[in-house]
């Protein structure tokens, strides 16, 4: 059980009860896209309206620019400023190998800040007309 809501993010756990895998497979596999409907522990709705996801395109995006400036500063200051193609050599894999973490920890924000679901210690104890939205 997550101990708190940065905890919860970090380990993409359901927003609602802290206990949930928001995916359905690991992050070094081929379906590390691939996400339940709903909370396998609360019953929670993990997508509160058609395309929500969407949005979490804006954080990918912010995580491959980091990704990126962060790869090309160490470029930069290991190589001595080398040309464009050793910093197109080191960037282009770093940004391809981190993309499955990118896009978890995207749709976790998405859903953790924007998706309306607060941590609720007694879930157990509502009705289940409460839990599905």
């Amino acid at each position: 059980m997550a101990s708190s809501n940065f905890s919860a993010l970090i380990h993409c756990k359901c927003p609602r009860c802290h206990e949930g895998n928001m995916f359905k497979n690991p992050a070094i596999s081929k379906k590390f896209t691939e996400m339940p409907a709903h909370c396998p522990v609360c019953g929670v709705h993990f997508e509160p309206e058609p395309g929500f996801f969407w949005g979490a395109m804006y954080f990918s995006y912010a995580f491959s620019v980091g990704l990126t400036m962060l790869t090309a500063f160490s470029v930069y200051f290991i190589f001595n400023n080398p040309s464009v193609l050793v910093y197109m050599s080191f960037i282009v894999p770093v940004v391809v190998l981190f993309s499955p973490w990118s896009l978890r920890y995207s749709r976790s924000l998405m859903l953790h800040l924007f998706g309306g679901l607060k941590f609720d210690p007694d879930w157990k104890n509502h009705d289940i007309k409460d839990l599905i939205r």
